[in-house]
């Protein structure tokens, strides 16, 4: 299964790479079997996400799905961004090839770390979202 032109855009075109200095959150997450790298760094106000940036040193996949994340949880409330799962990643770019499906894995996984991070560094509980 080739990239779908989602994943080409999202690969040529990143949305939101870099990093937040002052970020609130940071979720780091990696593969070592296939050695693609995360960084999700997130911006929170009154439990907003109001900004969402990453850095990941990957393949195609890996640095299409980290874009894809930052698009799908900008706005959204901290609950919400722990709802987006590893398929709502996959299925915003049009599908992925079967063996790539481990970098939509990343991407939502970085994502639930960075706020995982985010509410332990303010002594509040995590609650983990069986997605």
């Amino acid at each position: 299964m080739p990239y779908s032109e989602r994943v080409m855009d999202h690969f040529a075109n990143p949305r939101n790479m870099g990093e937040i200095p002052d970020a609130d959150g940071i979720g780091k997450v990696g593969n070592p079997v296939c050695g693609d790298m995360m960084f999700i760094y997130i911006k929170v106000k009154d439990d907003i996400l109001v900004d969402v940036k990453f850095k990941t040193f990957g393949c195609a996949a890996a640095l299409a799905t980290s874009s894809m994340i930052t698009e799908l949880a900008k706005g959204k409330t901290l609950e919400e961004g722990m709802r987006i799962s590893r398929k709502d990643v996959a299925d915003a770019l049009d599908g992925l090839p079967p063996q790539k499906m481990h970098c939509s894995n990343l991407a939502a996984d970085g994502l639930h770390e960075a706020i995982k991070d985010y509410l332990i560094k303010n002594g509040r509980a995590f609650v983990k979202v069986d997605l």
